[in-house]
């Protein structure tokens, strides 16, 4: 168990970083998952002298409470959904559907801004690092992994500073090793373990990937 809370996002991934020096071998690379992801995945590829990218995934709102996901949809044409939620709160398809199109909508834009034409790096040649600020629900990291199985990734870490129990498990499942620091009881949201936690911008994210480059 690490010590919480985070100072901010950078913190995060600086101690993320020394969990993953002995796991991490190359050929590897480390996406982060825009926005608030990106930084710590920064982080992470600047202190293991590790390529940076993105995975653009986007959470599915419940409609009402647009902060509690019901799935998520990624690059790569990836959706998740959470059949039991939706039967449970009887969300209709129609309503389903409105908010999957609204979605990709805003992932294209984000694909667009972040990566422009750029082709993804290879994935099949070694370990893909995916990173993420936090993990509430798992439903946007689930996508991710997925998307990346897609694209035809090989290995696959999923590396988080701090997760929600009950998600951090289902992850297992899907990720060949889960790096997490700190998957506290009582959690209730990523943010309440940051001392700063603000929003991360499309103009961080752009230089972030800018910064990498230049490295």
């Amino acid at each position: 168990m690490t010590e919480l809370p985070f100072e901010d996002r950078r913190d995060a991934g600086a101690r993320l970083a020394g969990h993953l020096a002995g796991r991490v071998t190359a050929p590897a690379v480390v996406l982060g998952l825009p926005r608030g992801g990106v930084p710590v995945a920064a982080e992470i590829a600047r202190r293991l002298d590790l390529p940076l990218d993105v995975l653009v995934v986007r959470k599915l709102g419940v409609p009402g409470h647009e902060e509690f996901a019901m799935g998520a949809i990624a690059s790569g044409g990836v959706t998740v959904v959470d059949d039991d939620l939706i039967a449970r709160l009887r969300i209709g398809s129609r309503a389903l559907d409105t908010v999957i199109e609204r979605e990709r909508t805003e992932l294209a834009r984000r694909e667009q801004a972040y990566r422009g034409d750029r082709a993804y790096p290879d994935l099949a040649a070694g370990t893909v690092v995916l990173v993420d600020d936090g993990i509430a629900t798992g439903a946007t990291m689930r996508a991710a992994v997925q998307a990346l199985r897609r694209l035809g990734a090989g290995h696959c870490i999923v590396a988080v500073p701090v997760a929600a129990p009950d998600s951090l498990a289902l992850l297992r499942d899907e990720a060949d090793d889960v790096v997490c620091l700190a998957a506290p009881e009582g959690f209730s949201s990523v943010g309440q373990w940051y001392r700063h936690f603000d929003q991360t911008s499309d103009a961080e994210v752009r230089q972030c990937l800018t910064d990498a480059r230049k490295a």
